[in-house]
């Protein structure tokens, strides 16, 4: 007999407000999110320094972001069938283990080879992470409240671009690189203590049978993809064998698994769940985002440290605006989406978006801080409004079943198109600088000083310019990737959410 939905932990439809019980739930969510988000920019500031400490060249130090992305890769296809499978309290309490025991483990690297290792371990754990807290605050909230614990887990997906810098930058030059991943035990195991005590007990019904075939198409199908993807910036094209060989491969597989998907019986990835109208305009609104936000996220702090000569700590701290924007908003836009829908308050925040954005197309090498940092603020007010109510229109209508699988493809996208925006962008932008030979002349210049006395008058300033507009101009992508973003959107829903498949599954256990 089929187990009725527990709906008085998701509270009366009539119920809008967030309880202390899902509060505190969306609590332990938030810390592990927020370690495994901050994890991702925290080691990209660090690069630099294996490289100095292993001795190696900075593509083998790149791999130690690369190995922890393609491990997230790995996992996210399954995290759903395991979900149903073992529960999502003792699969997520797993997860923090694996990554908490990754981390530890990077602390200890003596090469390169080995912190590789280690981080592919601790993307293991971490690639499950937001996908399962995804669900397990689904369930606790009910249809009715998406909107607002989605508003919850969106803060640390929107802060840690902001925050990582900063504190990479900070743990490094204050203490050394080996607490970038210490800093994650005691915060760990906190998070392992408190889902423990806090999260419900698992009650998984009988399993769907594990789908094995798709798990060797769609996992190794989607890690070959992202590792072509991720070699473009170092390749420098997209012709090179390193993009296109296992570019091809993992596209082969993944095509593969389409058709596997459409004829299994219990996929491993739930495909058909594209038959739900909102959900597929919102996997098509979530692709064109994740690229522009993703992809345009590394161009400030590398125009404030190369153009402007900012630390890595104070390049952090002139972007926080976007941060304080986003959270001013997104609040607000979880109890509204929860009420009229998201169609209106998605495209309002990509209209909003694009004007911050537009404004840093014009960028120069002397743009007034001042004015930089609102058009940053204005581009996190859009931010704040866009996400997670992108990623509520995917989920709230989707059936209680239905929810890990939904929560585990919508993570598949973000991976995805994130790695495919960052990719882009980093082209782009690479193309341009190497077009114009003062500019790189310049950006060498704040890392040698003596490269400013061997240029002849004015020079400097030029090469300064030419290296603004190359970034001013790689913002155009980004623009041009929000602007597209308004046609899917503008099919998202624009009514008050209904949530028939709960009341359904009531009456059919009954």
């Amino acid at each position: 007999m089929t187990t009725p939905p527990d709906l008085s932990k998701a509270g009366a439809p009539g119920d809008d407000k967030l309880d202390a019980g899902v509060l505190k739930i969306a609590g332990v969510v938030v810390l592990g999110a927020i370690m495994s988000i901050l994890d991702i920019t925290v080691v990209t500031v660090a690069i630099p320094k294996f490289q100095e400490t292993f001795d190696t060249t900075y593509a083998i130090a790149a791999w130690s972001m690369t190995g922890y992305t393609l491990a997230l890769a790995t996992v996210i296809p399954l995290t759903g069938w395991a979900a149903d499978r073992f529960g999502t309290k003792r699969l997520y309490m797993a997860a923090l283990v694996f990554f908490v025991l990754g981390s530890v483990l990077c602390s200890t690297a003596w090469s390169i080879e080995s912190l590789i290792a280690f981080r592919v371990i601790q993307g293991l754990g971490g690639g499950m992470l937001m996908p399962l807290g995804m669900t397990i605050m689904t369930h606790a909230a009910g249809p009715h409240r998406i909107g607002r614990v989605m508003a919850v887990l969106g803060v640390p997906m929107l802060l840690g671009p902001i925050l990582g810098p900063i504190l990479g930058g900070w743990l490094i030059d204050s203490f050394s690189w080996h607490w970038i991943f210490l800093i994650n035990l005691p915060i760990g195991i906190v998070a392992l203590a408190l889902a423990a005590i806090i999260f419900p007990a698992d009650r998984p019904e009988p399993s769907e049978s594990f789908d094995f075939v798709g798990m060797l198409l769609a996992s190794p199908g989607l890690a070959l993809f992202l590792f072509g993807v991720s070699s473009i910036p170092e390749a420098g094209t997209v012709a090179s064998k390193r993009v296109l060989i296992p570019a091809i491969i993992g596209l082969a597989l993944m095509v593969a698994f389409v058709f596997h998907a459409m004829r299994a019986k219990h996929p491993l990835i739930d495909l058909r769940l594209f038959q739900n109208k909102s959900l597929r305009y919102a996997v098509m609104t979530m692709t064109l985002f994740a690229m522009a936000f993703f992809g345009s996220g590394l161009l400030l702090p590398s125009y404030l440290q190369q153009v402007r000569g900012e630390s890595t700590l104070m390049a952090g701290l002139l972007i926080a605006p976007q941060g304080l924007g986003a959270m001013l908003t997104m609040p607000i836009a979880g109890r509204l989406v929860d009420k009229i829908g998201p169609g209106k308050i998605v495209l309002t925040g990509i209209t909003v978006m694009s004007l911050g954005v537009a404004f840093l197309t014009q960028v120069s090498a002397d743009t007034p801080y001042p004015m930089l940092c609102a058009a940053l603020f204005v581009t996190g007010l859009g931010m704040g409004c866009t996400m997670m109510p992108t990623m509520t229109a995917a989920i709230q209508t989707l059936t209680h079943a239905q929810v890990a699988r939904g929560s585990t493809l919508m993570n598949i996208v973000n991976q995805t198109a994130g790695s495919i925006g960052t990719a882009v962008i980093s082209v782009v932008l690479t193309n341009l600088l190497n077009n114009q030979s003062l500019a790189q002349t310049a950006i060498a210049s704040n890392y040698n000083p003596a490269i400013a006395g061997q240029l002849p008058p004015g020079a400097l300033e030029t090469g300064f310019d030419q290296a603004a507009t190359a970034f001013g101009h790689t913002f155009v992508v980004a623009l041009v990737l929000l602007v597209v973003t308004l046609i899917p959107a503008f099919f998202l829903p624009r009514v008050k959410p209904k949530d028939p498949e709960v009341a359904g599954q009531v009456v059919a256990a009954h």
